[in-house]
């Protein structure tokens, strides 16, 4: 074998550890970056809404898409050229944490309707209790009228 070939394989070699480890780091970054289990589980809030707007904040998931796209792109080039012995540990790698992302992604949207939808309620719920509450006046109002008439 001539020393050319040695180098280049040697080259390639590298590179494919260098791609590898480029896809470990961003997929490492990308979980770095979604939000902790007790940043979404513990929120600091006075009432209900303030939950949900805390809850929603934690639920960011940052660049944690684009440190997924890095992972990808290079893991899609080693692919290419063949240069991983065994990338399947990358590939579930990548899936578990796109899946994850599309979790907390589909969380947030589902507390955001929350967000929106609590206020209407409460105040739906504050208009009912006030109907409730003048109609019981009208008729103890109702009520004492009828006594004084029958006094009279």
């Amino acid at each position: 074998m001539s020393q050319s070939t040695l180098d280049d394989d040697e080259l390639f070699g590298e590179a494919a550890n260098e791609m590898r480890a480029d896809v470990e780091e961003s997929l490492a970054a990308a979980r770095e970056t979604l939000p902790s289990a007790d940043d979404v589980w513990d929120v600091d809030a006075d009432n209900t809404l303030g939950a949900l707007n805390a809850l929603r904040s934690a639920l960011d998931v940052g660049d944690a898409e684009d440190h997924v796209r890095d992972a990808k792109k290079w893991y899609t080039m080693g692919e290419r050229a063949d240069a991983f012995e065994d990338a399947d540990d990358l590939a579930e790698a990548i899936e578990e944490v796109e899946a994850l992302i599309q979790d907390v992604t589909d969380a947030r949207e589902q507390v955001g309707e929350l967000t929106s939808a609590i206020p209407q309620l409460k105040g739906a719920l504050e208009d009912a209790a006030e109907d409730a509450d003048d109609e019981s006046d009208a008729e103890t109002d109702a009520d004492a009228d009828a006594e004084a008439e029958a006094e009279a």
